[in-house]
């Protein structure tokens, strides 16, 4: 017998036991045509990449499956005949990964994440000294290094800017 990675994902609108009992047929077709489900892992209502039959969330369902092809074949027209399941996926492996795929590996605790610089209303956190940090200072900073509006232009010379309303205004200074 061959062994099997399939992924399917179900629609979002059906429920975690609607799910389960979806796979529950899967995991019999399988067993009546002399096959058998080594590991299955639910991996829950993940986001979808694109929309898929006006779904933009599915069930995430995993089969390590140890079963001839054409039980394989049977479960894959089966998956394409009903209307819960968006898309499946089986490949043919050489050897069955033990333990939890890297899928659940990933859904680790919080912990594990790394802090944000920002609480959580956007504004910057102060540093250890209680002093605040440079992000907290930037405005100042740049109000500080703003040239001066007063600024006018050497003799000959022609100044352009900009007005409050967006329009450009050209001022010449003569020689007196």
């Amino acid at each position: 017998m061959s062994l099997y990675e399939t992924v399917f994902i179900a629609r979002q609108d059906i429920s975690g036991a609607q799910v389960d009992a979806l796979a529950d047929t899967f995991t019999q077709l399988i067993a009546d045509q002399g096959g058998e489900i080594k590991k299955r892992e639910y991996w829950g209502l993940r986001n979808l990449a694109y929309r898929m039959n006006k779904n933009r969330k599915g069930h995430y369902v995993l089969f390590n499956i140890d079963a001839p092809s054409a039980a394989v074949t049977e479960m894959e027209r089966t998956m394409r005949i009903n209307e819960d399941v968006l898309r499946y996926l089986t490949i043919r492996v050489d050897n069955l990964e033990e333990g939890p795929s890297p899928v659940m590996q990933s859904r680790g605790s919080r912990e594990d994440r790394p802090r944000r610089d920002r609480d959580r209303y956007g504004e910057p956190r102060e540093g250890s000294d209680g002093a605040p940090t440079e992000r907290a200072a930037l405005p100042e900073r740049a109000a500080a290094s703003e040239p001066a509006a007063t600024a006018e232009p050497a003799t000959g010379e022609t100044a352009t800017g900009e007005t409050a309303t967006g329009e450009t205004a050209t001022a010449e200074k003569t020689e007196a």
